[in-house]
């Protein structure tokens, strides 16, 4: 039987919620669960899905969380995110097509989770009490502007995500720029680009669909530049791509083959860190953007901190997201209620070394699709998950419409593997609707 009495999970975006999901499930069944108390910085749930017009800080000086832009749509079918128990035909009531905007992206189940979340609310301080095996957790209202009494807890789970932190790097003569600069965490509405000379800087996700983006609205131009590899897509001709920048002079970027070109703005797609500085050093995850972080048996359970109650969600690169989230979520919550026994230290190092040195391995996009799906299978089993979650197959497809068409992949339908529905298709192709409300996108 579980021990614990109280757990703390920071962050209420889909990780967050997918912890407070899994515990409300026992709860519905009548099993006994610990406290839940969830802290989360935004005024909603939602985590990036959230959309904010703010850039910097948000209405309390906090950091803004949010990197989400007008005019965003999934870049993959929703179908490789669904959640088995609470498809997007249960939510709608019918088929929808497979790439949707934001506002329709982020839906919740209807099970009654805000009670245990504290909005507006921001963790400061998290501390391993040694003597006693709990946490002491410091936490702020930032709508009453008070920092709370501090709370006891016997686990923590993180589930803050990882793309919201930007990574700046610097470039000779960057400050001499005329133009505009800003990361793309700060991107918010590709128009205003219309009719610009563009520098993309970077080479995944975020430069392939701000590229596309700032062509669909207008932009003269874009230039991607990489610094590993390009991306390789069969671009439209206002798209190319250049190795990295070496310097700037005035208005002019100067790439390391030899070649320059003058543009009027630049958009810094480099990158995220990863940042808990409310948890003390030793609980606290170090990483770049991988498949398996070094120090998380599972991925999930902090080995490092010199306790085994730390548990990260979602702090991986990502293939599958919601529904990785979902597995680690009841992984995560099995093993706070002591359903699921560790191994010895020495089997639980071996495990992550296997892991990790597979992923070394990887080549591609499509050898890294495949090794999330045997992670998340690893995960099904353990947790004793009542799905098969391996949508692989999709996901190839997914890649391959990309690398046949980056700008009308997103007009296709995939067939959901929890209901074998087909999507509908959308009544107007990606690449000329304008408007990202709802109720035109439902119109369907």
């Amino acid at each position: 039987m579980y021990k614990a009495k109280r757990v703390c999970v920071i962050g209420a975006g889909p990780s967050g919620m997918s912890a407070l999901y899994q515990f409300k499930q026992l709860e519905m069944k009548g099993q006994e669960i610990p406290e839940i108390v969830c802290f989360e910085k935004q005024s909603d749930w939602g985590g990036l899905w959230n959309y904010s017009w703010r850039t910097d800080t948000d209405e309390y000086g906090e950091h803004v969380h949010g990197s989400m832009y007008q005019g965003l749509w999934t870049n993959a079918p929703k179908e490789c995110y669904e959640l088995p128990d609470y498809t997007f035909d249960d939510h709608f009531g019918k088929p929808i097509p497979s790439f949707t905007p934001r506002e329709v992206f982020r839906r919740w189940s209807k099970s009654k989770l805000r009670p245990w979340v504290h909005f507006s609310h921001v963790v400061r301080q998290v501390t391993y009490n040694d003597s006693t095996d709990d946490f002491t957790v410091v936490a702020k209202n930032l709508s009453e502007d008070k920092v709370l009494p501090a709370e006891r807890f016997d686990y923590v789970i993180v589930a803050i995500g990882h793309f919201s932190v930007a990574n700046i790097p610097s470039f000779p003569g960057i400050d001499q720029f005329p133009g505009r600069v800003l990361h793309s965490h700060s991107f918010r509405n590709a128009s205003h680009f219309k009719g610009k000379r563009v520098l993309a800087i970077g080479s995944s996700y975020s430069a392939e669909d701000i590229a596309v983006q700032c062509l669909k609205y207008g932009a003269e131009n874009i230039i991607c530049c990489w610094r590993t590899r390009p991306m390789g897509f069969k671009w439209p001709p206002q798209i190319t791509e250049k190795p990295l920048l070496s310097k700037i002079e005035g208005s002019i970027v100067h790439f390391k083959d030899g070649t320059r070109a003058e543009v009027d703005d630049i958009i810094l797609c480099t990158g995220y860190h990863y940042s808990f500085p409310f948890l003390e050093e030793r609980l606290r995850l170090k990483t770049t953007n991988v498949l398996y972080p070094e120090g998380l048996y599972k991925s999930i359970l902090w080995t490092r901190g010199g306790n085994d109650k730390v548990l990260y969600i979602g702090m991986l690169d990502q293939a599958y997201t919601f529904t990785m989230f979902d597995a680690q979520a009841k992984w995560a919550v099995k093993y706070i209620m002591g359903e699921l026994k560790l191994p010895d230290k020495e089997e639980m190092e071996s495990d992550s070394r296997n892991w990790i040195t597979k992923m070394g391995e990887l080549k591609d996009v499509h050898d890294a699709i495949d090794f999330q799906t045997a992670y998340v299978a690893d995960l099904v089993k353990e947790s004793n998950y009542s799905y098969d979650l391996d949508v692989s197959k999709m996901l190839h497809a997914w890649c391959k419409s990309k690398l046949d068409n980056i700008t009308t992949y997103r007009d296709q339908s995939f067939t959901s593997k929890f209901t074998g529905h087909k999507a509908s298709p959308s009544h107007t192709p990606f690449m000329e609707e304008f408007d990202d409300s709802m109720e035109q996108f439902l119109l369907n």
